[in-house]
């Protein structure tokens, strides 16, 4: 059983956190603090199967000192940023320092999801590129994802070869619908076919 510790001051969306990752279902643990503090004493008997997700501006820790803190004594545990300043070069510092993840405060139920089973399953999840940038090409993920629409493979066979889980593969697919304009994948398929004709 994989534990999962919120760490957020705020009740109500730390409830709201909670509840939504007790419903993607995976066998998951889940605990609430509310300071850095409290997360420490419960890191004293966390075992190596757990994941952290932290606020960045906590009542005893401001900023990514939080993260460098915990980073500090607990090099491999799996520690991912939940924030509502998700700026790109809070994001860049938060992964620079050892974050496995960053999940913006604004993201909606479907890829809160996408990004906490990701993160369970041993992935990194970090935001697409800034909307204006990206509206001029494919990540790199999304250029790897068309690729396999492309060759006709599967969610399930792209998310293998690429190593991501299959939510993953389902939440970009869904990025470059929006993206290209399409709603289904034989639509993307079909403009995949032209973009390389």
């Amino acid at each position: 059983m994989m534990r999962v510790l919120l760490v957020d001051d705020h009740p109500l969306f730390r409830q709201a956190l909670a509840a939504t990752v007790s419903q993607i279902g995976v066998n998951v643990q889940i605990e609430q603090c509310d300071t850095l503090a409290a997360l420490r004493e419960r890191l004293t008997d966390i075992p190596a199967a757990a994941l952290v997700l932290l606020d960045l501006n906590l009542p005893d820790s401001a900023g990514i000192g939080g993260l460098l803190a915990i980073k500090a004594h607990y090099p491999r545990l799996a520690v991912a940023i939940v924030s509502a300043i998700d700026d790109a070069e809070t994001v860049a510092t938060a992964q620079a320092c050892g974050a496995a993840g960053f999940i913006s405060k604004a993201a909606g139920i479907e890829e809160l999801s996408a990004a906490v089973l990701a993160l369970i399953g041993g992935e990194t999840w970090f935001p697409e590129a800034d909307p204006d940038e990206a509206r001029n090409g494919l990540t790199h993920t999304q250029a790897r994802i068309m690729d396999g629409v492309h060759r006709g493979l599967m969610n399930k066979q792209i998310a293998y070869e690429l190593g991501l889980s299959e939510a993953t593969v389902k939440y970009h697919l869904t990025g470059l619908f929006r993206k290209m304009g399409v709603q289904t994948r034989a639509q993307l398929l079909a403009l995949a076919r032209d973009r390389s004709a």
